[in-house]
């Protein structure tokens, strides 16, 4: 017997406002059929002592120590900038702010 009828597939096909040809709803039954048998074998397999993972292998992240170096002063930052004004870049005015 199949997990999940013709008539029941017609039943989801109106409650999701799709058209469906008679052939199409046959298919699609069977094809729901191996999708629940497929559900059902997994859940079968899933037992209380198998945690829950997002991946099949441990992930682990690679980082490393934070190491303070010295930057440029705002100087040299600003020795390219074609204007500056307050020790900041200067660009043109695009919004008509302030």
């Amino acid at each position: 017997m199949a997990a999940i009828s013709r008539d029941e597939v017609a039943n989801l096909a109106r409650l999701a406002r799709i058209s469906m040809s008679d052939d199409e709803l046959d298919h699609l039954a069977g094809e729901m059929d191996v999708i629940l048998g497929a559900v059902k074998r997994v859940q079968e397999v899933a037992s209380a002592d198998v945690k829950p993972t997002s991946h099949p292998l441990d992930v682990n992240n690679v980082t490393r120590e934070d190491v303070v170096t010295p930057s440029l002063s705002p100087e040299q930052s600003l020795s390219g900038a074609p204007a500056t004004a307050e020790q900041r870049f200067k660009v043109p005015q695009i919004l008509g702010e302030e």
